[in-house]
């Protein structure tokens, strides 16, 4: 099953010729002849430009090289500006599939007889497509509320599992084979994006995570994340709330009218780290296919989120130490960054700190004081992966999801408002909540939340403080008891001990003496001593 996808996959980008889309020098010679080899499967596309035979090679291969490919899209600074553009049509514009088809999903999963039990209007043409799912739009008959209804794709299941079977067994070899393998930790990066991509596959859980943004930003200014029908809601059907705004990457008409895009931007690194690290619940999918702009205000703008299949936590201390990193790397105190990360375990106890931080330095210091315009990540990320693997440091497969947003992030940022400056805006967010997590105000806000635990307990301390001073009376006699038991089962091994090397000495004896021509009384006494000193031996043992 892995070798048949496999060759679908190279059959796939061949026929699209996304081998010729490699400048010559990148391919090694063994890889110039295989591709001569399979001579019988043949470019097909080639009247189409680059950035639509990858876009259709994608969208040939299915969801998880779908979401590969919504990435890429916003790098625009790493891609050719034909080639992100015609990648932008994956993150809402993939092929459909049939609408009768997705009716049918509809009325089977929600128990209907006939949609105009639950809808007054049902659009059959999709209004947008995706990698997972598409959207209809609708209108509740008993609310006369606009709405939209994602349908799942149907089998999309079965696609997936063959992908990340064999995603599983290049990991595997990955891991094993490659230099850095282990410090990469392919195997577990992959069980990570499993585990996300299945989560997506399940609409309930996309509603709850919906339901809890929507909770986390009621009556912000910031972002406003639409109503979800958890009534009408189920594994393979989501209902909610239809939005009207513009998309995030259409910034024409953004402009057009008259969005303050410098507080855009700003706004976009307020509720990246609003997510992160005051409610460590974050959308993790914010491609510009699920963002849009609200267009009542566009001097004080407002993000719209839509699409929740994909969301990250973090633990108390992965989010602390990044908290810690990013202020120190804000402040330009590289040491404290070097020895953050070998306190966190992310390099090994043994890395020399000076030259750590000296090679942070390198990396870091050209890019600060600088609007993303003017930064080229994809030479910082390069520098960054040699540092990485010059100190071996272990990739962090819990941030992942965490890294792939914040690649986003800074992507849209770059179409947005490329003057913005990002150290700047995103300091004083991190500086503030470093501030309510430690020191005077915060620790009386953990005993304040602590008081209805405390309070029940109160009643029980005196009497559990009198059974610990019993306790603690106790324990001389206890001790005195204990040393006593050690020393009588310490004379017992050694009674043992001996009686053992008797009873072997006269079992011995038993067998020699007959060779003497003595009394038959002989050996049967010595037989008789060594079989009675091994069971006294055995006794004692016991």
């Amino acid at each position: 099953m892995r070798i048949v996808r496999l060759y679908k996959i190279n059959k796939v980008l061949l026929q699209h010729g996304i081998d010729e889309l490699i400048p010559k020098r990148w391919m090694p010679w063994y890889a110039r002849l295989a591709r001569h080899l399979i001579f019988w499967i043949r470019n097909k596309h080639k009247h189409h430009n680059a950035g639509e035979r990858l876009t259709l090679a994608l969208q040939s291969l299915g969801p998880v090289f779908i979401k590969f490919g919504q990435m890429l899209s916003t790098r625009r600074d790493l891609l050719a500006p034909a080639i992100a553009n015609e990648l932008a049509l994956l993150q809402d514009k993939v092929r459909p599939f049939p609408s009768d088809l997705a009716e049918g999903i509809i009325k089977t999963s929600l128990g209907l007889h006939s949609l105009d039990e639950l809808f007054s209007e049902f659009h059959s043409e999709p209004l947008a497509s995706a990698s997972i799912a598409q959207v209809h739009a609708a209108k509740l008959r008993h609310t006369n509320q606009d709405v939209v209804v994602k349908v799942l794709r149907p089998d999309i299941r079965v696609t997936i599992d063959a992908d990340m079977d064999l995603l599983y067994t290049l990991a595997k070899v990955l891991q094993k084979w490659l230099p850095d393998g282990k410090r990469l930790r392919p195997v577990e990066v992959v069980k990570e994006y499993q585990k996300t991509i299945v989560d997506e596959l399940d609409l309930l859980r996309e509603s709850a995570n919906g339901i809890q943004l929507r909770r986390n930003f009621e009556g912000s200014d910031a972002l406003y994340v639409p109503e979800i029908y958890s009534d009408y809601c189920r594994h393979n059907v989501l209902v909610m709330e239809r939005i009207y705004g513009l998309p995030i990457s259409n910034i024409d008409a953004l402009l057009a009218q008259k969005t303050n895009m410098k507080v855009l931007a700003e706004r976009g690194v307020e509720v990246f780290f609003t997510q992160v690290f005051r409610d460590s619940f974050f959308h993790a999918d914010m491609h510009p296919g699920n963002i849009f702009v609200a267009t009542e205000n566009p001097s004080n703008p407002q993000y719209i989120a839509i699409d929740f299949g994909i969301v990250g936590t973090l633990n108390k201390d992965d989010k602390r130490y990044l908290a810690e990193n990013f202020i120190a790397f804000f402040n330009r105190d590289y040491r404290k960054v070097a020895q953050l990360h070998a306190d966190s375990g992310w390099v090994p106890a043994d890395t020399n700190i000076d030259e750590f931080e000296m090679a942070i330095r390198t990396v870091c210091e050209p890019i600060f004081q600088k609007p993303l315009a003017e930064i080229s990540f994809g030479n910082v990320l390069l520098q960054l992966f040699n540092t990485a693997r010059r100190f071996n440091m272990e990739v962090q497969p819990q941030l992942v999801l965490l890294q792939k947003t914040l690649l986003y992030i800074e992507g849209l940022g770059r179409q947005l408002y490329p003057q913005l400056d990002l150290w700047k805006t995103a300091k004083p967010f991190l500086e503030n909540w470093m501030r309510e997590q430690v020191g005077v105000t915060a620790m009386l806000k953990k005993v304040h939340a602590n008081l209805p635990f405390w309070s029940e307990k109160l009643p029980e301390m005196p009497d559990l403080l009198h059974d610990s001073l019993v306790q603690l009376k106790r324990i001389p006699l206890q001790q005195q008891r204990t040393h006593q038991k050690m020393i009588e089962l310490q004379s017992k091994s050694i009674q043992s001990t001996h009686l053992s090397i008797v009873g072997a000495t006269g079992v011995i004896l038993a067998g020699i003496l007959p060779a003497y021509a003595l009394h038959w009384a002989f050996p049967a006494s010595s037989a008789v001593l060594g079989v009675g000193c091994w069971y006294l031996a055995w006794k004692k043992g016991q």
